[in-house]
């Protein structure tokens, strides 16, 4: 499994043997970010490669193994802005409002890879670079929303587990309405944002998390 501090992609076209794996992954991405879901073929992603067209098929198997390790690659980067974001901060509760923060300007800033992290039909949960960086990330989340600090994804009471959930769900959704532009009709009704990411940090500074305790 690639750790959060492995570069997901190269950094120029070029690669050797080696780096091929990681040119194809930023060719995917490259595609992803273009042409949308829709073009997200193995013949498209090789070609934005510069490789042979079974290149993609032989060191991922398919378009689902491919998809699914750039899902993976989503989730790493969504771990690393969320470390990023409350490293140095001691409050528990500013903890969870700089993780919430991360979510949701993460999903704004990558709004196609966001996309494809949650698209079940096209990805595969069950493959283990997928499965653990989504778990990585979990792991963030789980101990500064839940009561145990020291608790991970795989020690959840069962309150736990319910504001966990319910805080995701909550930080989930108004990224969903950002990337999917549901906020233009609000914003027009009350003008008092700039733009809708504004307001989504409005709401994220003002109204309280989802399921967070009444005082820490």
């Amino acid at each position: 499994m690639a750790t959060a501090s492995t570069p997901a992609v190269p950094e120029s076209r070029p690669y050797h043997h080696g780096g091929l794996p990681l040119t194809l992954l930023a060719a995917a991405e490259t595609v992803l970010v273009r042409d949308g879901i829709a073009g997200l073929g193995l013949r498209a992603i090789a070609r934005e490669a510069g490789v042979s067209h079974t290149a993609p098929r032989h060191h991922f198997g398919d378009t689902t193994g491919l998809l699914s390790d750039l899902a993976a690659v989503g989730f790493q980067r969504l771990r690393d802005a969320m470390l990023a974001a409350m490293d140095g901060v001691a409050d528990r509760r500013e903890r969870r409002h700089a993780i919430a923060h991360a979510y949701v300007h993460f999903a704004h800033d990558n709004p196609a890879l966001f996309g494809l992290m949650f698209r079940n039909e096209i990805i595969d949960m069950r493959r283990p670079s997928l499965s653990q960086a989504a778990k990585a990330a979990m792991q963030v989340m789980a101990p500064t929303i839940g009561e145990a600090p020291s608790a991970g994804a795989d020690a959840l009471s069962a309150s736990d587990a319910m504001r966990v959930t319910a805080a995701w769900a909550y930080v989930h959704g108004l990224a969903t309405l950002l990337i999917d532009q549901r906020l233009h009709g609000v914003l027009k009704a009350s003008p008092g944002f700039r733009d809708p990411l504004a307001l989504v940090d409005a709401v994220l500074e003002n109204v309280a998390l989802a399921a967070e305790p009444a005082s820490r």
